[in-house]
C-alpha cells in the first residue's frame, strides 16, 4: 500500500500515570470539643510514606510533603477543601505525588488577631513558648494519622477532623544549676495588643549559693528561641565537667527567650516590623535578669556571644 501526497504525522505524548489518575481531595475540619469558637489561620494536610512517626511532626526542609492554605472565620464541622491547586512542599501539587499508600494528617494553625499600637492589625500566629514552631504548638489541632492508597479511583473526598488539642509547653523545673524566668513584657504587650512575654536561662557558677555577698560577671548568649541548658550544660556531660570544676572562672551564662509572632527569634532590635524588642531586651529582661541574680552590674562585666541570629545580635 502506498501513501502520496501527504506527510503523517504521529506526536506520542508520554504522561506519568499518576497525574491521569484520580488524586484525593482533604477536607480539613475540626471539632466543637477541640475548639468551640470559628478559626482564622491556616489548614494543612501533611503525608508521609510510612508511619514511624505522625506526619505533623517531620515536615521541614527536608521533610515530608504538606499542603496548606488560609482559612477566615471557619466554623466546628465547616470544612477547608485541599485539592491539586493548593500548593505544597517539597513538591508543588498533589498531583506530584506518585501513587502508592501513604500516611495523611490534618493540621488546623489559629491565628490571634494583632491590633497593633501603630495602626495596623494583622491575624499571626501568637508564640506559646515553643519559638514559632507552628506544628507542637500548644493550642494548635491535629487529626489522627489515616492510611490512604493515591493513584486508585477515589469515590469522594477524605475527610481529617482535627478533634486534638496540643497540651501546653511543660517548662523544665529549676534546678541547683539553672533558673529560669518569664514575664510579660509591658512594652512589647503595648505594642503588639497582645501579651508578650520575655525569658531567660540562668546558669549559675560553682559555689554561688555558698558565697551569698559575692558577684559575677555574665555571658549573655544571643540564638534561636530554645528552652535548653545555657552552652548545653549537663551535670556529667563534657561541658558540665568543665562547669563544675575547681578551675574553671566563675561567671554567670545566661541565654534569652524572645519570640516574636513573624519567627522565633525578634533579632533585639527596634523595627517598625516587629516593633519595640531591643527596649524591651534593655529596659526589662537584662535589668529583671541582674535584679534576680548577683551580676556585677558593670561594662565591663558583661559579654555578649551569640551564634546564626545570635550572631547578627
Amino acid at each position: 500500500m502506498r501513501i502520496s501526497g501527504a506527510i503523517v504525522g504521529i506526536t506520542l505524548i508520554i504522561v506519568p500515570i499518576w497525574q491521569t489518575s484520580a488524586q484525593p481531595v482533604f477536607n480539613i475540619t475540626f471539632s466543637q470539643e477541640a475548639h468551640s469558637e470559628p478559626i482564622t489561620g491556616r489548614a494543612y494536610v501533611m503525608i508521609s510514606r510510612d508511619d514511624e512517626r505522625e506526619p505533623r511532626l517531620r515536615i521541614g526542609t527536608r521533610g515530608v510533603p504538606f499542603f496548606g492554605k488560609d482559612i477566615e472565620a471557619v466554623n466546628p464541622g465547616e470544612a477547608a477543601v485541599i485539592d491539586n491547586e493548593v500548593m505544597g512542599y517539597p513538591v508543588k501539587s498533589l498531583q506530584e505525588l506518585p501513587p502508592g499508600e501513604y500516611y495523611v494528617q490534618g493540621f488546623v494553625n489559629i491565628y490571634t488577631q494583632f491590633e497593633r499600637s501603630d495602626g495596623h492589625t494583622l491575624w499571626m500566629h501568637d508564640d506559646q513558648w515553643e519559638g514559632q514552631h507552628f506544628n507542637r504548638s500548644p493550642g494548635n489541632l491535629y487529626s489522627d494519622v489515616q492510611k490512604i492508597s493515591i493513584g486508585q479511583s477515589m469515590s469522594g473526598p477524605i475527610t481529617l477532623e482535627c478533634k486534638n488539642v496540643i497540651p501546653p509547653i511543660q517548662m523544665p523545673p529549676d534546678t541547683e544549676w539553672v533558673k529560669r524566668i518569664k514575664f510579660e513584657s509591658k512594652i512589647l504587650t503595648e505594642f503588639w495588643g497582645q501579651p508578650v512575654y520575655l525569658g531567660a536561662t540562668i546558669l549559675l557558677p560553682k559555689g554561688y549559693d555558698e558565697h551569698p555577698d559575692t558577684y559575677y560577671p555574665v555571658n549573655y548568649s544571643q540564638g534561636h528561641f530554645s528552652l535548653r541548658n545555657p552552652n548545653g550544660f549537663m551535670p556529667g556531660n563534657a561541658f558540665g565537667k568543665y562547669w563544675t570544676s575547681d578551675e574553671t572562672p566563675r561567671m554567670i551564662s545566661v541565654t534569652f527567650q524572645h519570640p516574636c509572632p513573624y519567627y522565633d527569634d525578634s533579632y533585639a532590635v527596634n523595627s517598625p516590623n516587629t516593633g519595640p524588642y531591643g527596649d524591651a531586651i534593655m529596659l526589662e529582661l537584662i535589668p529583671a535578669v541582674e535584679e534576680q541574680f548577683r551580676i556585677i552590674r558593670e561594662p565591663y562585666a558583661r559579654i555578649l556571644s551569640g551564634g546564626s541570629t545570635g550572631g547578627w545580635e
